[in-house]
Order: C-alpha cells, then sequence, then structure tokens
C-alpha cells in the first residue's frame, strides 16, 4: 500500500485524483497496475482499477481472476466495484473508505449484493489513515487552488 500511496502522490501532482491499483497474482506478482486518467485521458473510465483490470486481462489473455488481489488506494466506487465482480476478483484490499460513492461498503455493498453472481473477499482500511489523509490534502489544495482562481477573475474586472 506504501508503493501504492507514492504512486498515488505523483498522479495528484498531474492534476488526477490520487487514486492508485494493482492487480497481483495468485503468487504476488504484479500482472496489471494502474492509477486515475480521468482528467489526462478525458476518459471517465479512467479509474485505476479499471486500468490495472484491462491490463492484467491483457497479460493473462484472459478476463477471469478468481485467485487474484486487487489492491488500491481509495475504495472502488459503484463502477469498478461491478467491474470487480465482472472479473471475478479474489480478494480486494483498500486504503480509504469512500462514504459518498463506494461501492465495497462505504455506501452500497455490491461485493454482499443479492445479484452478485461472485463472492470475494473485501478487506478495507489498510493505512487508511495515510491514503485518507492523501486525499484530503489534495482535495483541500485543489479548493484552496480554485478559490485562488476566481479571485483572480474577480479581480481582472
Amino acid at each position: 500500500m506504501s508503493i501504492l500511496l507514492a504512486r498515488s502522490e505523483l498522479i495528484g501532482l498531474l492534476g488526477e485524483v490520487p487514486v492508485s491499483a494493482v492487480m497481483l497474482d495468485e503468487n504476488g506478482h504484479c500482472i496489471g497496475h494502474g492509477s486515475n486518467r480521468r482528467h489526462l485521458g478525458r476518459d471517465p473510465l479512467g479509474h485505476a482499477e479499471l486500468i490495472a483490470i484491462r491490463q492484467a486481462a491483457w497479460i493473462r489473455d484472459d478476463w477471469r481472476f478468481n485467485n487474484c488481489t486487487l489492491i488500491v488506494t481509495l475504495e472502488p466506487c459503484q463502477m469498478c466495484a461491478g467491474a470487480l465482480i465482472q472479473a471475478r476478483v479474489g480478494q480486494v484490499i483498500f486504503g480509504a473508505t469512500d462514504k459518498k460513492r463506494g461501492g465495497l461498503g462505504g455506501s452500497i455493498n455490491l461485493a454482499k449484493h443479492k445479484s452478485a453472481h461472485h463472492k470475494m473477499t473485501v478487506r478495507g482500511g489498510v493505512m487508511k489513515d495515510e491514503a485518507s489523509a492523501q486525499l484530503e490534502n489534495w482535495f483541500k489544495q485543489r479548493r484552496h487552488h480554485s478559490l485562488e482562481n476566481e479571485v483572480t477573475q474577480i479581480r481582472k474586472y
């Protein structure tokens, strides 16, 4: 998780929400990794989890990940949680909980929903203080920067 948080810090400096993910195979080897790319790629599907899943599918030449683990710095949103279920990921580990949009317990738990045809193990809260602080600081800086831009624009008039 500490490696993912360091990667997230870098992507945050580029203006993306600082979220990173890695897919590990049954032997603990990285088969896919991703960081948010929604803004940079102008892609609504540019979530770290989806990028990691797509890369892992390409590397394994398969879409099933029953014995694999996805580790991500923020609880997957509902879209990503659905993708993880569809990909039959065996285990998901995440850092910060997302009370607004979390799809694995923060807002709704799709992994335990009656419609989930695949059951996966979910473990949240790994390095949650560090992961939460990183996100909170990023959003605080973002809001501060946005406010400064608004003041600058007002002063022009």
